[in-house]
């Protein structure tokens, strides 16, 4: 498989965040229609973070058996643990700590000619607008490693494995735009060029993944960023719960939940048809 071709794939799997995106624009609705996004944006993240630490969790859960059957070290599993443990911690810590700091950075209304000009982006960002910019940057860390086995499998020269890859990870980003815009919902109108980085931010790692997997395989640094996705997307599944017990509708929550799971299931087994 030719280098434009790997590129190609991996360009395509990120784009399909996009067309989640447009739907942040919706104006004024309901608050049943906010609370629904919300809680699909909830199933879809909490399934993310199954598949996200269950994949993280498999080497380090392989090299403790190849420890204690003799066939490998227990300085390789401290080591994949420990990458592990960092990770998680990383991922989550350092997202709690950035929004602490965007919000003692916020500026009171009628400041913002006064603060500095570049903070004013940051500062002038709303909860639900930094909240999209967490989740954003946590789908980006989890399609970073998505974008690594792109790059790996083709790399071996298995074409139709980067195929299916392509199309169940696009099928899975596909999904992620609606998780990505939920917290917008009802809030003020996101301009296009917000929308944009947000999928950028989110959408892009794969691409650079896929062109990285592509270089080399390192399955440390696979863990690594699976266990960074991992942390940051727990921590903001917090902060949508939290959302969806302001909103209230309880019905449309679970209903809502419910369906993110289910989605994001449909597209693994995508997967799991090809053999991966």
């Amino acid at each position: 498989m030719t280098g434009g071709a790997v590129v190609l794939l991996g360009a395509l799997a990120g784009a399909t965040i996009f067309l989640g995106l447009p739907f942040g624009r919706i104006q004024s609705p309901t608050p049943r229609l906010r609370a629904s996004l919300n809680a699909v944006a909830i199933g879809i993240l909490v399934f993310l973070l199954w598949d996200v630490l269950s994949h993280a969790a498999e080497p380090v859960e392989t090299a403790l058996k190849a420890a204690q059957g003799g066939h490998g070290t227990w300085t390789r599993f401290a080591g994949l643990a420990a990458v592990f443990a960092i990770g998680l911690a990383v991922g989550l810590l350092a997202l709690v700590l950035y929004d602490a700091r965007l919000t003692r950075s916020a500026l009171p209304l009628g400041a913002s000619v006064a603060a500095p000009a570049r903070m004013r982006p940051l500062a002038a960002m709303g909860e639900p607008e930094r909240l999209a910019l967490m989740i954003a940057i946590g789908i980006g860390l989890h399609n970073f490693s998505e974008g690594l086995a792109i790059g790996q499998s083709a790399a071996k020269g298995e074409l139709s494995l980067a195929t299916m890859l392509l199309i169940g990870f696009g099928l899975h980003n596909g999904t992620e735009g609606f998780g990505i815009i939920a917290p917008l919902a009802g809030h003020r109108r996101p301009s296009w060029a917000f929308l944009t980085v947000l999928g950028i931010i989110g959408g892009g790692p794969t691409f650079v993944g896929t062109i990285v997997g592509r270089s080399f395989v390192n399955d440390t640094m696979f863990l690594a960023f699976l266990a960074l996705a991992g942390g940051s997307i727990l921590y903001v599944v917090v902060q949508l719960v939290a959302v969806a017990v302001r909103l209230g509708h309880r019905t449309a929550l679970m209903v809502g939940m419910l369906g993110g799971l289910l989605v994001g299931f449909a597209t693994d087994w995508v997967l799991v048809a090809a053999g991966v």
